[in-house]
């Protein structure tokens, strides 16, 4: 489903010529429609996309691929991670384990797994998670169950928020550098940002 935009004629491709050839290539590369997971595994991928699809309230294939990537990206790093609560596993386990766990819960409470629940169905899932109260095993705490939720929703809105569909639908026109910025103040906006159509 396509969002509504204050902004339908803005397209922050056209800025990208204001980039450095670095950015050009970071941004450009989150439009390819070839790109594939290499870790996730197809339930894995079902069941994130649906998980994916209710956190960014958005259903558009191109944008949740390419949250599916990000997480993918993740799995797959060699790349520490900041930090994290003791008692939650480190964050490619977590995911993998939960998306596991998600998918059990569904088959055992509705008899479907996860992807093909309806959405209130894995709305109250996901809402239980986010409150510890799943009730599971008891290797899954509830800080366990809050630490999953946290790291989906925080990760699905870090990629949903850095796809340029994402930043035209919102008037962000890309990043200022090397152009930067010249009109400061509240209310004012350089020729290159978006102006709110009606």
């Amino acid at each position: 489903m396509a969002k509504m935009s204050h902004y339908p004629s803005f397209d922050v491709m056209k800025e990208r010529d204001e980039w450095d050839s670095h950015t050009q290539d970071i941004v450009t590369e989150r439009l390819r429609k070839d790109t594939t997971c290499q870790s996730l595994q197809e339930l894995e991928l079902a069941t994130l996309g649906a998980v994916c699809r209710l956190l960014v309230d958005d259903d558009r294939d191109n944008v949740i691929l390419y949250i599916l990537v990000h997480f993918d990206q993740i799995i797959t790093s060699k790349t520490g991670e900041g930090q994290r609560k003791t008692g939650v596993p480190e964050e490619k386990t977590l995911i993998r384990e939960g998306l596991q766990l998600l998918d059990n819960k569904a088959r055992n409470e509705h008899g479907a797994p996860f992807d093909q629940l309806e959405g209130a169905e894995q709305s109250e899932i996901l809402e239980r998670l986010s409150q510890g109260k799943l009730q599971i095993s008891l290797e899954w705490t509830a800080l366990k169950q809050k630490g999953l939720f946290k790291k989906l929703l925080g990760t699905a809105i870090d990629a949903y928020c850095s796809h340029p569909d994402i930043w035209s639908e919102i008037g962000y026109a890309g990043p200022a550098y090397p152009r930067g910025y010249v009109r400061g103040d509240i209310g004012q906006l350089d020729p290159w940002e978006a102006k709110t159509e009606a």
